[in-house]
């Protein structure tokens, strides 16, 4: 297993430092159960209006037919290392409210959703992968998703594997130390661009 702690400049919680998305996963098996918790914690997100807009289609290597299913609504380059995961999941977006209205919040609430998912993962020892290289009207048609919903993204879960049996270009990202733009790129005061006063020495 390869850890990635974030080299943060202020306190965070353990889960967050740890957070990581690989591309090489273990053959082990996710349990139901936990599973079944981290689909929980998707639940419990907060959303606006509590609209909930999140649905989730779920495949695993289980049942090989529906895994094969999900994966090839992703892009060529994805299914290359993603089929060594042995959870793949599509996150949907409701994006009308029942009256129709244009939820404009609703990527960002199953965005919010998704991170409960994938800190639950993390406390269980799993990782999670989120993938935008996909294929979202192959997936409309594939699953017979109604109108007023958008895939939003596609997500790999499972056990950790070993970075060494990725190719090589992909072998390099994962050993990688993960980075992040510092506070002072986008927190601000007054006006767009001007530094938080929070950051000023």
């Amino acid at each position: 297993m390869t850890e990635k702690l974030a080299l943060n400049d202020y306190p965070i919680h353990e889960l967050i430092r740890s957070r990581w998305s690989p591309r090489a996963y273990s053959e082990q098996s996710v349990e139901q159960e936990k599973l079944l918790s981290l689909l929980e914690a998707a639940r419990w997100a907060p959303s606006s209006y509590n609209h909930q807009p999140w649905s989730f289609i779920v495949a695993t290597k289980d049942d090989p037919t529906e895994y094969n299913r999900l994966l090839s609504i992703l892009v060529e380059f994805n299914q290359g290392w993603a089929k060594t995961a042995p959870v793949l999941i599509l996150a949907v977006a409701k994006v009308r409210t029942d009256d129709g209205k244009i939820n404009r919040h609703a990527f960002h609430d199953v965005g919010l959703a998704l991170e409960n998912l994938i800190l639950q993962a993390t406390s269980f020892g799993l990782f999670a992968h989120q993938i935008g290289g996909f294929n979202g009207d192959k997936a409309k048609t594939e699953y017979q998703i109604p109108e007023d919903y958008e895939p939003a993204t596609a997500l790999t879960i499972g056990y950790p594997g070993d970075p060494q049996s990725l190719p090589d270009g992909l072998k390099e990202r994962e050993l990688a130390p993960r980075v992040r733009k510092p506070l002072q790129e986008f927190v601000f005061t007054q006006k767009w661009g001007k530094t938080s006063f929070l950051l000023k020495d």
